[in-house]
């Protein structure tokens, strides 16, 4: 297995997949909505954004299983698994707000080997392969090297179901805001992740998430020399539903506030 070969065969099918989201985000309209749950949004552009890759990843790397957002069919495999979001940021492409990505990553056992973010607006594609360097575009990326969270911008999401711990998380919330520079929600984990990794924030948290919102843009953190954990220091980030993830110096700041409010 040569991990570059499959990283470039994987990177066109995503900028071709890519181009069938934006042909459709230009006719799309919200009577096209289904719901998979309160507040769960998914549409015919997801579905077929992710057969899409499947059948294009599969060709690349056969040996490998799947899991996936929106085919609970596709099985996972012992040893090689394609872990993908086909379009991450769902209500934000609805809505017609221009912050969605494309979210593949390739995982050995339950370690992530292989990992691509394409925010499809800006066409910045973000990449690693592990043990490896860091990119966007061709272009050596770095995570942030602010030293300290008093000067850094930082990034989260809100949960749209299972509320049962939103009064924590807003006193996370309030709490860390009165100390940066400001907090951005962009509606993207892939995308927050990337925006770490390139040192555009300098940390990012989020609890209920899936594998396929951060697995990706976890490896391209860390390859970028940044740091990722759950929310307890752990490394269940990928398969653990929660996520902390910086430029490594203000990790422990996010993480001591984090664990001031959450039981």
């Amino acid at each position: 297995m040569n991990l570059h070969t499959i990283l470039n065969k994987t990177i066109k099918a995503v900028f071709q997949t890519g181009d069938f989201i934006q042909k459709e985000s230009k006719r799309f309209d919200l009577s096209k909505i289904e719901y998979k749950d309160v507040n769960n949004l998914v549409s015919y552009v997801d579905k077929e954004a992710e057969n899409q890759l499947v059948k294009k990843v599969h060709s690349i790397f056969p040996e490998a299983g799947f899991i996936t957002e929106e085919n609970p069919s596709l099985q996972p495999k012992e040893e090689y698994n394609w872990i993908i979001d086909p379009l991450d940021g769902t209500t934000n492409f609805i809505h017609g707000l221009p912050i969605y990505s494309i979210s593949i990553a390739l995982a050995k056992k339950d370690k992530i080997i292989l990992g691509i973010v394409y925010e499809l607006n800006k066409e910045e594609c973000f990449y690693a392969i592990e043990n490896e360097k860091a990119f966007c575009n061709k272009k050596e990326i770095k995570t942030s090297s602010v030293p300290s969270i008093s000067g850094s911008l930082l990034a989260t999401g809100f949960p749209y179901y299972e509320f049962d711990k939103m009064d924590h998380y807003l006193s996370i919330f309030r709490d860390l805001m009165k100390q940066c520079h400001g907090i951005r929600r962009l509606g993207s984990a892939a995308v927050d992740l990337a925006y770490v990794a390139c040192g555009r924030f300098e940390g990012y948290f989020e609890y209920n998430l899936n594998p396929w919102d951060v697995a990706a843009g976890s490896l391209i953190i860390q390859q970028a020399g940044g740091k990722v954990t759950d929310f307890f220091g752990k490394d269940e980030y990928v398969f653990g539903r929660s996520i902390i993830s910086s430029n490594q110096f203000i990790h422990n700041s996010i993480q001591n506030v984090i664990q001031k409010y959450w039981k």
